[in-house]
Parts: structure tokens; C-alpha cells; sequence
């Protein structure tokens, strides 16, 4: 009984100051919204951006290459948790939750915004502009933007978590992946200060998506209803407010209630869209735009990751990739936690090629649909989808649904879509919250996810305000680039670290087939912790209904 009530309890230091932080940060939106857009124009974009953009570009590509060094060397052995324990989620049910959770509302914004808009302005002059050759670059970098980068910034993070979790039995705090380096003083300020961090970089991490999300719910509206549109900040403010609810409800249902459901539902009406334009839309472009983007991608992999506008205007890559690679790193905190819990019992093999492929796939499918199909009709000039994607991104997925049967159905499922990606994503991050705050309790308190929930929806909102107060939802969009880069900045280290981190763990491992290897604490055997935090295997004794899980 001590030790269930100590695990339940928040830290008052993480969550107080992560907590009266958030507060300050939604009190100035509110009632200085004109000096927070000023502040954010500032930092971003006049010091951050044109002097370490550099590092986004650099570490993005070595996590790559970090992770697929553990997939393919001795360690990929290695299996998160007891040598012989088995995955508690079904391959399927796993996919689907991590997709949702990682970028859904991101394919639904820029699944035909991106392509198109690459299309009329192709990077560093590499096409002539509305050509045939430049939607081919076009379809490379929206591949380069949505596979194998994002997805090994989540796994480092979720690697990082679910060995020293469930296979050190520590406690489920990003701060604890750092005691192969920091020893006992990840429980002091270090450690403290390293998981208000990621509670920042989720909260404006998923701020970010869940403006975007609003953003075009509103303008699927204005599509079929007439209401909403381009420059209504304050309906997008309500969509906001009402999903915000939604999702704090899922979230307090737990990961095998509400996630789950959602997240099967997502898939199947993903694959109900693609299907869908596949079969209406150009079939034979979509597959010859698949095939030769996928070849494109592979081919110029490495001239891309790093490409960093040295010698050409910078204002795509700074635009784009930096943005990108910037909300991936800014997610990665919750997403990679959230894939954490959901991967035990999988190796590191099985978790970093499932982690990095199967999304990818998923994407490359994606965009090969929705954006082959919008550039078909571009191409065609059947509708000038580019010129709606320039001025007004979130409306570019409508016009492209309006030029095929059924529009009000497909339209309809767009929204849901949108909107249950943004209650799968938003719940999943307060859920993580909620744990970095409550000394990494797998199951903490229903009115801490709801706080992480609010504060969560209120960001977005806050941010939003301060690009409508600049005159367009065009300054929506940067206020929501800017949050999301500027709070991923300090994370970036972090990230680098724990690949240290791993690594000198993996190495004092005890390998599978009697490899070589220094003696390491048995699977699920504590490392050193203060006293007060239960280890995640007691937790889960405690909460058996959660535990039994559904094993597919």
C-alpha cells in the first residue's frame, strides 16, 4: 500500500513548475497576444533558425544512422523487457496507435498541400516551377519530410525508454534513460529539469498539430456548409476548445479503452479514403508516382539530409526541413514515450525496423494517393489545386476531394479523420504528461491528464491568437511553426545524449547466445532509485486489468 501511493503521487517539482510555466506562457497569449507574436518573430526566426539550423539538419540524420546501426548490430537481439516475454499489443493494433499518434494530423494538412506547393516552388531552382520535373522533386521531399528521419527521432526516444523501463526496471521518465551517464543525479535537478523540458516540447509540440488540425476542420466546413473558412480564427478557437474535451475524455479512459479504439478506427478510415481515390482517381499515375518517388527518394536520400542552403536561398529549407525536423524533435518526447509503453515485450530489431518502416510505408502510400492525385488534376489542368495550395494550405485537401464523386461523404470523412487524429495525438500526450509529471507512473491521475489536456488546447489556442493578430491565418501558420521549433531547440541535446546514453548501456548488456559483455542487471531488475518511485513492473502487478492488455 506504501509503495501504490507513492507511485501515484505527482512530482511536485516537475509538475508545478512545468504547471505555473504553461500557466504564464497561456496568461500572456491571452492578454499580450501582439508581444508574444513579436517575441516569437524575434528568437525563431532572427537567431535561432539562421544560426543553428545546422544542428536540426546534422542530428536528424545521425539518429537515422544511430538506429539503424542497433537494428542491424549484436543488439538488435536485445528485447525490451524479460528475455522471453511477448508483445503486448498485436502487430497491427501496435502500428496503428504509433501512426496515429505520430504524425496523422500532419498527412491530413500537407498530404495534397506539400506535394503541390513543392510543385510551384521547387527547393534551390532543382526544377522549373509547374513542370513535370518539379512535382517529381516535389513528391522526393514530401517523402524525405514524412519516412525514415521523423520516425528514428521517435525511435530513439522510445528505445531509450522502453529498455530502461522495461528491461531495467526504472521508472518511466525521460530523465532516468540518462543514469549510464549521470548516475543517481538524473533524480536530482539535472533529471528534473530534463523532464520539464519534454513536458514543454510536448505541450507545444502537440499545440502545434492540434492548430493545424483545427485549421482545416474549419475550412472542411466552409467546404460543405458555407461557415467557417480562411480567416475564421475564432471558430478554429472552438473546434479547439470542443476536441480538447474529447480527447482529455479518451485519455482518462486509458491506452486499451480510448487510444486504442480510436487509433483502429483512424486506420480503417484512412485506408477507406486511400482506396477510395485510388480506385476513382488516376489508378496508373498513383502507381507510377509511387514507384519512381519511392526510387527518387532512395536515390537523393543523403544529398538531402543534408542539404542545408548554404549555397541557395534558404528560405525553403528553413521553411520546410528545418520545420520539420524541429516539430518531429519537439513530438518526439510524447511520441517516443507513448511508443515506449505500447512496445514491450518486442526486440530492438523488431522496434526499429517496425518503428521506421512501417510508418514510412504507410506514408509513401499517402502521399502517393492524395498528392499523386492532386498533381494529376493540376497536371491535367483539370483544377488549380497549386495556386489554393500556396495561398491557403488547409483548403487544399477539399478543392482536390471536389473533383471527385461522392465529395460530401469524402469530405465528412476527412473531418472525422482530422478530428480523431487530433483526439488520438492530443490524449496520447496528455497521457505522457500526466506520467513525466507523476514520477513516471504508467497510470497517473485522471485530474493530471485533464490539467496537461487543458493547457494543451489552450496553446494551441494561445497560438493561434497570435498569428491572427497579425492580420491572416498565413501568421497562424508561422506562430505554429515557431512554437514548435523554438521548443524543440533545447531538446535536440537531449535527444544526442541519450544516443550516448543507449550505447553505453547496450554495452554492459548480458547478450542473448552468450555474446560477450560486461555483467548488467537481470531483465526487470531495478537500477538504483531514490526512494518513492515504484519500478514499472510493480506498477503494472498493481493495475492487472491494464497489464493483461490485448494480445491480438
Amino acid at each position: 500500500m506504501e509503495q501504490r501511493s507513492a507511485s501515484s503521487r505527482i512530482d511536485p517539482t516537475v509538475f508545478w513548475v512545468a504547471a505555473v510555466l504553461s500557466a504564464v506562457f497561456v496568461a500572456w497569449g491571452i492578454l499580450f497576444t501582439d508581444s508574444l507574436a513579436a517575441v516569437f518573430d524575434t528568437v525563431l526566426w532572427s537567431f535561432l533558425v539562421p544560426n543553428f539550423g545546422w544542428v536540426f539538419i546534422l542530428s536528424s540524420f545521425g539518429f537515422l544512422a544511430f538506429s539503424l546501426y542497433l537494428a542491424f548490430s549484436r543488439y538488435g537481439k536485445v528485447r525490451l523487457g524479460g528475455q522471453d516475454e511477448q508483445p503486448e499489443f498485436s502487430t497491427v493494433s501496435w502500428i496503428a496507435m504509433m501512426f496515429s499518434a505520430g504524425m496523422g494530423i500532419g498527412l491530413m494538412f500537407f498530404g495534397v498541400a506539400e506535394p503541390l506547393s513543392h510543385m510551384s516552388s521547387p527547393p534551390g531552382g532543382t526544377a522549373e516551377a509547374g513542370t513535370r520535373g518539379a512535382a517529381q522533386v516535389a513528391m522526393e521531399y514530401s517523402y524525405f519530410h514524412w519516412a525514415f528521419h521523423p520516425w528514428a527521432i521517435y525511435a530513439v526516444m522510445g528505445l531509450a525508454l522502453a529498455y530502461f523501463v522495461f528491461r531495467k526496471g526504472m521508472p518511466n521518465l525521460i530523465s532516468t534513460a540518462f543514469y549510464p551517464l549521470l548516475g543517481d543525479r538524473v533524480y536530482g535537478p539535472i533529471g528534473k529539469t530534463i523532464d520539464i523540458l519534454a513536458i514543454f516540447a510536448t505541450l507545444f509540440g502537440s499545440a502545434t498539430s492540434l492548430g493545424l488540425g483545427a485549421l482545416q476542420i474549419n475550412q472542411g466546413l466552409e467546404a460543405m456548409f458555407g461557415i467557417g473558412g480562411r480567416e475564421a480564427v475564432g471558430l478554429a478557437i472552438v473546434i479547439i476548445a470542443i476536441l480538447t474535451a474529447a480527447f482529455v475524455l479518451s485519455a482518462v479512459s486509458g491506452v486499451h479503452r480510448g487510444i486504442q479504439w480510436i487509433a483502429n478506427t483512424n486506420m480503417v478510415l484512412a485506408v477507406f479514403l486511400l482506396v477510395f481515390l485510388f480506385v476513382v482517381g488516376p489508378t496508373v499515375f498513383i502507381l507510377n508516382t509511387f514507384t519512381e518517388s519511392l526510387g527518387g527518394y532512395m536515390a537523393n536520400l543523403i544529398p538531402m539530409s543534408f542539404r542545408t542552403a548554404a549555397f541557395s536561398d534558404g528560405e525553403f529549407v528553413t521553411g520546410w526541413t528545418i520545420f520539420y525536423w524541429a516539430w518531429w524533435i519537439s513530438w518526439a518526447p510524447f511520441v517516443g514515450t507513448f511508443i515506449a509503453r505500447i512496445s514491450r515485450g518486442r526486440t530492438i530489431r523488431e522496434f526499429v525496423l517496425g518503428v521506421i518502416l512501417a510508418p514510412s510505408v504507410v506514408s509513401f502510400v499517402w502521399f502517393a494517393v492524395l498528392g499523386g492525385a492532386a498533381i494529376n488534376l493540376q497536371l491535367s489542368g483539370a483544377a488549380n489545386i497549386a495556386e489554393t495550395a500556396a495561398n491557403n494550405q488547409p483548403a487544399a485537401l477539399f478543392l482536390t476531394l471536389e473533383q471527385f464523386p461522392l465529395f460530401w461523404l469524402m469530405a465528412g470523412i476527412a473531418i472525422i479523420l482530422v478530428a480523431l487524429f487530433f483526439v488520438s495525438g492530443a490524449d496520447a500526450a496528455s497521457m505522457v504528461m500526466g506520467m513525466l509529471s507523476s514520477k513516471g507512473n504508467l497510470h497517473p491521475k485522471s485530474w493530471n491528464i485533464v490539467i496537461w489536456g487543458v493547457f494543451t488546447g489552450a496553446a494551441a489556442a494561445i497560438c493561434l491568437l497570435a498569428g491572427a493578430i497579425q492580420g491572416s491565418v498565413d501568421a497562424a501558420l508561422t506562430a505554429l511553426q515557431a512554437v514548435a521549433i523554438a521548443s524543440a531547440a533545447p531538446f535536440v541535446v537531449i535527444l544526442v545524449g541519450l544516443c550516448f546514453s543507449i550505447l553505453k548501456a547496450l554495452r554492459e548488456e548480458r547478450l542473448p547466445g552468450g555474446e560477450p559483455g560486461r555483467e548488467a542487471p537481470e531483465p526487470g531488475r531495478a537500477m538504483s532509485r531514490p526512494q518513492g518511485t515504484t519500478a514499472p513492473q510493480q506498477m503494472a502487478a498493481e493495475n492487472p486489468e491494464e497489464q493483461r492488455g490485448n494480445r491480438g
